[in-house]
């Protein structure tokens, strides 16, 4: 006899979770690991990640947390992305590893750095899954921002310092109009710059350009939350002449804004003193591009 579908009961932890399948497909969990500490996932993606048949993970997430928290039998695929490195894992093969895994009705955790809805690529996996009648769940992470503002002692919202803060990637400065960039010179909020470390010439280069007030100071938070991490403070009027040479760790954030100044005050973390990467290397053997 056919059946349609089926109830699969996940016993995760204390926790019972009663989810509606298609007949021989599986469950995807589309969760947010957090900026880096492995502590800082979610209680509830942390028991889906204990009880993963399959684990599809970013570059961006902490070894400690896989090695610690998934079962031995489970099948690991690092689909690691780095900017412009040609090893970047291909989103098209990221998306047919979903698929794939979860038409064998498998329970697939799709761990992500950071948040899942903040400047990943969720959308095309969505539709993947959606195209496929895959059933999924999204379970929200720590977002770099908050990761890094924190562990730096900065505020990004503070009374008499800024009330607003915007979310960025200045990746392709060319997609910026002027008028925009007069914009972010001239507001009051917040500006935080996701994977822009390439490009912040550019940045400070136009927000000085267009006379961005005095007071407000780039903060520059390389390896944030991790044991590596490290925070700079520069006036923006001073960047170019103080970084001509800089290079900056993967990952780095960025937060502009006169709410850096409290970093002085609030930093409660030393910077790390070395040149190490806390997350593993986009050649190394295990995030090179695998067979689907």
């Amino acid at each position: 006899m056919s059946i349609k579908s089926v109830d699969l009961l996940f016993k995760l932890g204390n926790i019972s979770i009663t989810t509606q399948m298609a007949q021989n497909k599986g469950l995807v969990i589309l969760a947010g690991a957090g900026p880096g500490d492995p502590e800082l996932i979610t209680l509830k993606a942390l028991r889906y990640l204990s009880k993963a048949n399959v684990v599809v993970v970013d570059r961006l997430v902490s070894e400690d947390l896989i090695t610690e928290n998934t079962r031995k039998e489970a099948s690991i695929f690092y689909v690691g992305k780095q900017g412009r490195n040609g090893e970047s894992t291909n989103q098209a093969d990221i998306n047919e590893l979903l698929v794939k895994h979860a038409l064998q009705n498998k329970l697939v955790v799709r761990l992500k750095g950071g948040d899942v809805s903040f400047f990943s690529n969720v959308l095309d996996e969505l539709k993947s899954l959606t195209d496929n009648q895959i059933p999924f769940e999204i379970i929200p992470g720590v977002t770099a921002a908050s990761g890094a503002s924190s562990y730096a002692g900065i505020p990004l919202t503070a009374r008499g310092y800024s009330t607003s803060v915007r979310f960025l990637t200045c990746y392709k400065p060319e997609e910026f109009t002027d008028a925009y960039w007069n914009e972010l010179s001239n507001t009051d909020d917040t500006l935080v710059f996701y994977m822009s470390s390439d490009s912040l010439p550019v940045v400070t280069q136009k927000l000085t350009g267009n006379q961005i007030a005095s007071d407000k100071l780039i903060a520059v938070v390389e390896q944030a939350t991790t044991p590596f991490q490290k925070v700079s403070i520069f006036n923006l009027y001073e960047y170019a002449a103080l970084t001509s040479e800089a290079t900056y760790k993967s990952p780095t954030l960025v937060i502009i804004g006169r709410v850096v100044g409290l970093h002085k005050q609030f930093k409660w973390k030393s910077n790390f003193q070395g040149s190490d990467d806390y997350f593993r290397p986009l050649n190394s053997r295990a995030d090179k591009q695998q067979p689907v």
